[in-house]
């Protein structure tokens, strides 16, 4: 896999290219890069251009200063989108991702064809309602984190996931680190790529104040492109009733709820995910 660099709002923005065909845009969650879509890529390129990049503060992207938000995230997809001279795609966020996602297709609606929505919310609390709690138990949690990653990276690693899959996926990946789910990725793969490109806490506080300001809630309805809406079951993150309220929002939207899956749903049920985003785009 070749990383190309783009030139996108006075930074450089890491992403690579996979397959021909209508383009996707693949956005990546909190903490997260783009080889987090490495379950996705492969059949998704069957069909598709698949695009996957790295958002500013992540991976091998620029980490500059100053307030992230998800209006700057949506202007450097947007941006990227010039770049290669993509005029429409479809989006595909999880996580963090898909609130880029909302916000991009709200902003920029004549730039998204269809879009898809995995384990999100339209924001942390309704409007109104203060959300500084939010930005200060993340600060905590990644400095926490940090120092646990520096001391033993497994142990680290597999504490952190156990409330990002479902109990029983989890204990497989904690008992055999090296096994390849789906013939894909493995747990040590997974702490290779965040132990050498993963945020650091000052990236992460840029990225919890983007989800604290994210408030989408009173402009779903503005959004006319057809919208799917996947929640997962076990999802304490983004659960499976604030997806659903997204749905209620959306005019032209489907939702599908997993069942036996968490919020790194895209990952522990990649062939039942990536079949459900096929036949939706195509």
């Amino acid at each position: 896999m070749t990383d190309l660099f783009a030139d996108v709002n006075g930074i450089k923005i890491c992403y690579d290219i996979h397959g021909e065909g209508e383009p996707i845009l693949l956005l990546h969650g909190y903490s997260d890069r783009k080889e987090h879509w490495r379950a996705q890529v492969g059949e998704l390129s069957k069909y598709f251009k698949v695009i996957r990049m790295d958002n500013r503060g992540a991976g091998k992207s620029d980490r500059p200063d100053g307030d992230y938000t998800m209006q700057l995230f949506a202007s450097d997809v947007v941006g990227l989108m010039n770049f290669l001279e993509i005029e429409r795609a479809h989006i595909i966020g999880h996580s963090m991702g898909g609130m880029i996602a909302q916000n991009l297709i709200i902003l920029y609606p004549n730039r998204v064809n269809k879009m898809v929505l995995i384990n999100t919310f339209a924001g942390v609390k309704p409007p109104g309602e203060p959300t500084d709690d939010y930005e200060e138990i993340q600060k905590a949690s990644a400095i926490a984190n940090q120092k646990a990653m520096e001391k033993d990276p497994f142990t680290a690693f597999i504490n952190g996931a156990k409330s990002s899959y479902s109990r029983d996926f989890w204990k497989m990946m904690r008992e055999d680190p090296k096994r390849k789910f789906h013939d894909i990725w493995s747990v040590e793969d997974l702490i290779e790529e965040k132990t050498k490109y993963g945020p650091t806490p000052k990236d992460l506080f840029k990225q919890a104040h983007a989800i604290a300001t994210h408030n989408t809630y009173e402009r779903l309805s503005e959004i006319k492109s057809d919208v799917l809406i996947i929640a997962a079951e076990k999802d304490k993150s983004c659960p499976v009733y604030v997806n659903k309220k997204i749905h209620e929002l959306i005019p032209n939207s489907q939702f599908i709820i997993i069942k036996k899956a968490a919020h790194q749903s895209i990952l522990e049920k990649a062939p039942e995910i990536n079949e459900i985003i096929i036949n939706f785009l195509k």
